[in-house]
């Protein structure tokens, strides 16, 4: 049930594939600490991709990237997926600086002063959206911006920002007009972390081993000029953000559902309990069974999304089907591999339980699981009426 991928993207997942076995596997256990690269790994696994042309895939070819097709994206993000030698969350920067797709719609003056400097690694951002009140709810917003001649005035407290402490400007999403929600009632904003006004207030330390931050805006005022887009567009800007985030969390779990499976299969084949191979087991096996042909489901449905959404396609809701698919498989593909492994899976000197604890957050980051059937059984009601 392959997927069908052009000679050259077969190619390529190969090429990738080997990086990621022989290069970063055999040595996962070691490459990352605090939840970042350590700088030897991230030094060396750079210039492994810049060899590997992963270098700025995701950068448009006008801006100096490979401005490579969602296939080719998808192909690493699954393969990476498949290893924890690199942070869960951006990857490790392993196909260089990350730049929000908004920050290319920026004017001349304003890509001089963010876009350029990101692209250049000289500059770092963060996504601000979610709060203590509005998570997946982003209609709740509480934070606001509002004009006052030629500045917004900004007030709010935004949470788990992820990259905070370490970002130089932040992307962020204010209520512009609350009555009117995320229906043309939120904007977006490039606002500089050391702005008057704006502290980090929190950090939290998560079972992932990240560690993401509390913003208060306390009347930071921020240019006019700095507002991406027209005032009310701020969602739609964020959800192109987020959609190809969405996309990234479906190869991801795949590629977790895949090592996951691989390890079940490895481990049930050498390991024997009252004389029996645990590959013998009936409970074992269809553990086995189901997640294999839920991998199948989930491979078609991440690489079929891409492809549509390549040609223009796919709509929101493709998108909400294959990650929330995606995220529950990889959490419960993780699951059944640390059943299987017993007591060993429970330590930190295997990746399993790693692998557990990021799956298990991807079903609420960028989207809750129950969310995203919200969304789509109200798609799906549509179309009886």
């Amino acid at each position: 049930m392959e997927y069908p991928l052009s000679d050259e993207h077969r190619m390529f997942r190969d090429t990738v594939r080997r990086f990621v076995d022989e290069e970063m596997i055999p040595h996962e256990m070691e490459t990352c600490e605090g939840g970042e690269l350590k700088p030897e790994w991230r030094e060396k696994f750079h210039a492994r991709a810049r060899e590997l042309g992963l270098w700025k895939m995701e950068v448009p070819e006008e801006y100096g990237g490979v401005g490579a097709d969602l296939v080719s994206l998808v192909i690493v993000w699954e393969q990476l997926g498949r290893t924890v030698a690199v942070p869960s969350r951006g990857l490790g920067g392993i196909m260089g600086p990350q730049v929000r797709a908004p920050l290319y719609e920026l004017s001349d003056a304003m890509k001089e002063r963010y876009l350029y400097p990101v692209l250049d690694g000289d500059r770092t951002a963060c996504f601000a959206q979610t709060e203590p009140d509005a998570g997946g709810d982003p209609g709740g917003m509480r934070t606001t911006a509002v004009r006052r001649g030629d500045v917004y005035v900004i007030n709010g407290t935004k949470r788990f920002i992820t990259d905070a402490d370490t970002a130089d400007f932040c992307q962020l999403l204010a209520a512009t007009d609350r009555e009117k929600g995320s229906r043309g009632g939120i904007s977006m904003f490039l606002v500089d972390m050391d702005a008057p006004g704006l502290k980090i207030t929190a950090r939290y330390d998560t079972m992932m081993g990240d560690a993401p931050c509390e913003l208060h805006f306390d009347n930071v005022e921020v240019p006019a000029t700095q507002r991406i887009g027209e005032e009310g567009e701020g969602f739609s800007l964020g959800q192109r953000f987020l959609a190809h985030g969405r996309l990234k969390h479906g190869a991801r779990g795949v590629g977790t559902a895949q090592r996951c499976l691989d390890m079940m299969c490895e481990y049930a084949q050498a390991r024997s309990t009252f004389g029996e191979k645990l590959a013998n087991r009936q409970a074992v096996q269809w553990m086995i069974a189901d997640t294999y042909v839920e991998l199948q489901a989930a491979r078609l449905m991440v690489y079929n999304t891409a492809d549509r959404a390549a040609a223009g396609e796919a709509d929101r809701t493709d998108g909400f089907i294959q990650k929330m698919y995606a995220d529950e498989l990889g959490f419960r593909a993780a699951d059944r591999c640390l059943q299987i492994h017993g007591g060993i899976g429970l330590t930190t000197d295997m990746p399993i339980e790693r692998f557990w604890r990021q799956s298990r957050s991807f079903r609420i980051t960028e989207g809750p699981t129950e969310i995203m059937k919200m969304v789509i059984s109200r798609n799906v009601l549509r179309e009886y009426r």
